[in-house]
């Protein structure tokens, strides 16, 4: 998420949440040099790649979910809006795939923001750039 218009930037989906799934996240974001990255996990690998590619870390303190607050509103607000309405035993990892993904283009350039003055994040960060 881009802090600035709360934009998703990108999205990864796993049957795991490890190392791997971070390294490929990281290695399809195309960011700027001495860019900040905030994520809560932490390796070796990540820390490398980091270096490689001249990306500032940012970590959470463990079990501080506050600290990844805008990331921790954004995974519940997809939950609440979508699959909350849907019956949890119908779907296959496939369509909650689909989902995710129609809903953070939806989110991206549809959902208006309050703090957005009511844009979309797309629309926002068009209208300032």
């Amino acid at each position: 998420m881009d802090l600035y218009n709360r934009e998703i930037v990108d999205c990864t989906i796993s049957d795991t949440q490890d190392t791997n799934v971070i390294l490929d996240t990281l290695n399809q974001l195309d960011l700027l040099q001495g860019a900040l990255l905030h994520n809560d996990q932490g390796s070796v690998a990540y820390y490398q790649t980091c270096i490689e590619k001249d990306i500032i870390r940012s970590m959470s303190r463990k079990g501080t979910p506050a600290d990844n607050a805008c990331i921790e509103w954004f995974h519940s607000v997809l939950k609440s809006e979508t699959f909350y309405l849907h019956k949890w035993r119908n779907l296959t990892k496939d369509s909650m795939t689909n989902i995710v993904k129609k809903y953070i283009t939806l989110y991206n350039e549809t959902r208006i923001q309050q703090q957005l003055n009511d844009h979309s994040s797309v629309q926002y960060r068009k209208l300032v750039a």
